[in-house]
């Protein structure tokens, strides 16, 4: 079992882990899709939302839509429903209730002894303009958001900071995450989400006590 302090460098996802915007987006999702699909259509894409929290909202939209209503959808409608998504969601989620502050205090207190990194599932612009808001960016070196996905956006960062896998860990709250540690050889920690427990190297409970 690992913990935090045994890595020097840090992979930090985001939803779930630094900030809760998964109510939010879930109520966003429902309104976005609802009128495309039937209720029990809507329940089994949030099935998939809430156990697939690092998967970006365009590869959301276009399981959605493939996978459930097994209709296609063109890649320009993709970015169509993902802009309108934004604009549903852009009122509730500038709200610092939204913030998780056991992990936000460990990073504030910490982010001088670390190398501290953002890899998201949110979309890249959008996570950006949340950390520029709630004035965490001078926590980072760097804040990076989908597209692309997870293990593209971790396979980037190594190459270009030059950082040898062994020495990362990412910290997430999903089996998405865990998978994106895996196919670049990292190391990951479970976090906010019991059902994590028993993957990569270890779990943590709470960064503060």
């Amino acid at each position: 079992m690992k913990k935090v302090s045994n890595f020097s460098i840090i992979l930090w996802d985001f939803d779930g882990v630094i900030f809760d915007g998964m109510r939010i987006k879930s109520e966003g999702f429902k309104k976005l899709l609802s009128p495309y699909g039937t209720e029990e259509d809507i329940e089994r894409f949030l099935e998939f939302h809430f156990s697939h929290g690092g998967v970006p909202r365009f590869q959301k939209i276009e399981y959605f839509f493939k996978d459930i209503l097994h209709r296609d959808i063109s890649l320009d409608n993709i970015n169509i429903l993902a802009k309108r998504f934004a604009k549903i969601i852009k009122n509730s989620i500038f709200d610092r209730k939204n913030l998780i502050w056991d992990s936000l205090r460990f990073i504030e207190q910490n982010y001088k002894n670390y190398n501290f990194h953002i890899t998201s599932g949110a979309e890249h612009n959008e996570l950006n303009a949340i950390c520029d808001y709630f004035e965490i960016s001078k926590y980072f070196i760097s804040i990076n958001g989908s597209p692309p996905i997870k293990d593209i956006l971790i396979a980037k960062l190594l190459k270009e900071y030059g950082y040898m896998a062994d020495e990362v860990v990412l910290i997430g709250d999903s089996i998405t995450d865990y998978r994106a540690s895996l196919k670049n050889g990292i190391h990951f920690l479970g976090y906010n989400n019991p059902n994590l427990k028993g993957y990569g190297d270890g779990y943590i409970e709470r960064f503060l006590n």
